[in-house]
């Protein structure tokens, strides 16, 4: 299931493997539209409701043995993300192919 909206975090236990999409995920928890040029210096998936909402479904996931991937741009752009992730124990990141030997220098420090 496509981890984009606020709800399908709420039914976590009803699904058998997540793809956290952050920035759709983002947008909606923080009520901004992420095309916005006027709007989007002033969030992003590190806000603490956004990670707290990715936390939680991890969490409640893996309560159910459910796999949990991002295929996000957030862990490319920041690599503080990825430890985050990573943090929350996340099963998969995806990353952009210029980013990985960086977030992998991040993850691995």
């Amino acid at each position: 299931m496509m981890c984009e909206v606020p709800s399908n975090i709420f039914l976590a236990e009803r699904f058998d493997g997540f793809s956290i999409g952050s920035n759709n995920l983002t947008q909606l928890i923080m009520g901004v539209d992420r095309d916005s040029a006027k709007l989007k210096d002033l969030f992003d998936e590190r806000n603490e409701a956004v990670k707290t909402a990715i936390r939680d479904v991890i969490e409640r996931a893996h309560v159910k043995d459910t796999k949990v991937g991002i295929c996000g741009q957030a862990p490319s752009d920041y690599p503080e993300f990825a430890e985050f992730l990573v943090d929350c124990s996340i099963d998969s990141i995806s990353l952009n192919p210029d980013s990985v030997i960086g977030v992998i220098k991040r993850l691995t420090q």
